[in-house]
């Protein structure tokens, strides 16, 4: 009995060590870019010179270091260069996270755990301890943004098993394959430096970092000065080498994009990414240029397009039928626009997830019109039998049959035409709304706007736009105060659980998500469940497909454009390292040129 005894507990401790052997990575799909003795990213140059400046533009204000709240104005630059986080996933690895703080893994169906580097520590020279992991996460959980509750929902706790390792167990029956890759992209912060602070309050003192640079110097809404720091720990980890090699970055804030081409030509920065089409086609036509003292380059990029739209507020009557959308959208004409404005330089946004090679094309067929079908009953029929396009305003003729169709939709809508006014026969009121935007837009949307208050004006609604400081519109799209917005969506290469913060029924009533257009819909709902908890690429990539077909079929919001590169000019006394990986701007890897 006694040897039975041992050989059972042998057993389980066999198992357990097992299931739970250390990983030097974390895989999504098991399968990984950088294996064996590898030495650092192949898109950055380990041999890069260090040294030198940089002044970088940034825009808006600021009145907080901490951008994972849900109050204040956050300078984001703070976090990214002062913070590190569990692991790195590299601009050319999306689907797989290599070690930083932490030097190795372990993973099973119930946990995943983190070994942190004995080396790992902060600037003051305290050690990175499992306390600091779980004072983080708990930050983020109970007093950071609503968006992280939604995030990490499938987390049911942490559990510190030394001081220099950590788990994050799952909730029971939680089968979400994208949470350990997330939960290891959380920034640690010192437990002992937020002793006697409040981390839901904004904060303007520097919080202790533990990444390579150290916040020198700063002046609320004008400039942060970021000093790189010798003693940085991580410097000479594979996936920190040819990393952060300018010895001093400066954010300079500006609070109109194009204001900043003119700080370029004056020497006053050194790199700027261009937004504006025209701009970059006829601003840059000087000796500067000419003379190559200044670099106009379009960098090619992998990443899923930023999702640019007209964004419908459902939260307002109006907007609650499909048909008053569809007909609003009829009324944008795009292709005017991307001739007369936009200088051919972009492409129209056709998918939510445009650029990414999962967008939904064509009718849906295989294992995506399986999903799909499990909901036909709850979904238009032009989800099985329409293939999702944008309207298009080929020449004169189309555009007046355009609006005649968006007229038609607003009849069987129960609206028309009295006084001239597109008006609601039921309530006697006029179809009208405000289109609100970010002043950092600059006057740029004016002109794209005039022609789109045009034609609303000829189908009888009133529409008028408003640009406003970014405070404001920040406060008024956290506190869902709009009729339509112009929105940006940040998409992930790897689309996953923020998706439910994006259009989740969950999110829709809490002020300051990211569900800002006030999306509740069931099937949507069971979509993104099914993303998260995909075992396998073909089962990921179908939900993501059928996800993107249902959100286009119920029109949402008017989709802008996109481009395939990052317009970047930047003063000729920069490298950077020569690949044809296409991970676009990443000034993070640049250095200064020797002097010749």
């Amino acid at each position: 009995m006694k040897n039975k005894l041992l050989l059972y507990i042998f057993l389980c401790l066999f198992s357990f060590n097992a299931s739970a052997e250390k990983l030097d990575r974390i895989a999504l799909y098991e399968i990984a870019k950088y294996n064996g003795n590898w030495q650092s990213f192949d898109y950055a140059d380990p041999h890069a010179q260090k040294g030198g400046k940089v002044v970088l533009p940034a825009y808006g204000t600021f009145d907080n270091f901490n951008p994972f709240i849900f109050k204040g104005i956050a300078a984001p630059q703070v976090v990214d260069l002062t913070l590190d986080s569990l692991a790195v996933v590299p601009a050319d690895d999306p689907t797989v996270a290599y070690p930083l703080i932490a030097k190795s893994f372990e993973l099973t169906k119930d946990y995943v755990g983190f070994f942190i580097d004995e080396r790992a520590k902060f600037s003051n020279g305290q050690p990175i301890t499992a306390d600091d992991v779980i004072f983080s996460f708990n930050s983020l959980i109970e007093k950071g943004s609503p968006f992280y509750k939604i995030y990490y929902s499938d987390v049911e706790r942490v559990e510190k098993i030394s001081p220099r390792h950590v788990r994050f167990h799952f909730k029971p029956d939680s089968q979400n394959k994208e949470l350990p890759l997330i939960i290891s992209q959380i920034k640690i912060y010192s437990a002992a430096d937020w002793k006697d602070k409040d981390f839901a309050k904004p904060i303007l003192t520097p919080p202790l970092g533990s990444g390579p640079y150290i916040l020198e110097d700063f002046s609320p809404n004008k400039y942060l000065t970021f000093k790189r720091n010798p003693d940085y720990w991580a410097k000479d980890i594979p996936s920190r080498r040819g990393f952060f090699n300018f010895d001093t970055i400066r954010y300079d804030y500006y609070q109109d994009t194009t204001v900043t081409l003119q700080a370029l030509f004056a020497n006053n920065i050194d790199m700027r990414e261009e937004y504006i089409a025209k701009i970059w086609v006829t601003g840059y036509d000087n000796d500067l240029v000419k003379n190559n003292l200044i670099i106009k380059e379009n960098i090619a990029h992998n990443n899923t397009a930023r999702l640019q739209n007209f964004g419908f507020n459902l939260r307002k009557e109006k907007f609650q039928d499909i048909r008053v959308r569809q007909a609003i959208d009829l009324a944008f004409n795009y292709e005017w626009a991307k001739g007369n404005l936009f200088y051919n330089q972009y492409e129209r946004l056709y998918s939510y997830f445009s650029n990414s090679g999962m967008e939904a094309t064509g009718l849906p067929q295989g294992l995506e019109l399986q999903i799909l079908n499990k909901y036909k009953d709850q979904l238009p029929t032009s989800v099985f039998d329409t293939v999702p396009q944008n309207p298009v305003h080929k020449d004169i003729l189309s555009s007046r049959e355009n609006l005649r169709q968006a007229v038609k939709l607003l009849k069987e809508a129960g609206y028309d035409f009295k006084d001239g006014k597109m008006t609601n026969i039921k309530t006697g009121q006029p179809l009208k709304f405000e289109v609100l935007s970010n002043a950092a837009n600059g006057s740029s949307f004016t002109r794209v706007m005039l022609p789109f208050l045009n034609n609303l004006q000829k189908i009888g609604i009133t529409a008028t736009f408003r640009n406003v400081d970014v405070n404001v519109f920040k406060n008024r799209l956290d506190n869902f105060d709009f009729d339509v917005a112009i929105i940006t969506f940040p998409i992930s290469q790897l689309p996953g659980n923020e998706q439910k913060d994006f259009w989740g029924s969950a999110a829709a009533d809490i002020k300051g998500s990211s569900n800002l257009l006030g999306i509740k819909n069931p099937v949507v709902d069971e979509l993104l469940q099914g993303i998260v908890t995909a075992q396998t690429k073909e089962e990921y990539v179908a939900y993501i497909k059928a996800l993107d077909r249902v959100l286009l079929n119920n029109h949402y919001m008017i989709m802008q454009w996109y481009s395939p590169y990052q317009r970047v000019a930047y003063r000729n006394r920069f490298a950077k390292k020569q690949t044809d990986l296409h991970v676009g701007f990443q000034p993070d890897t640049w250095w200064i040129k020797e002097e010749k």
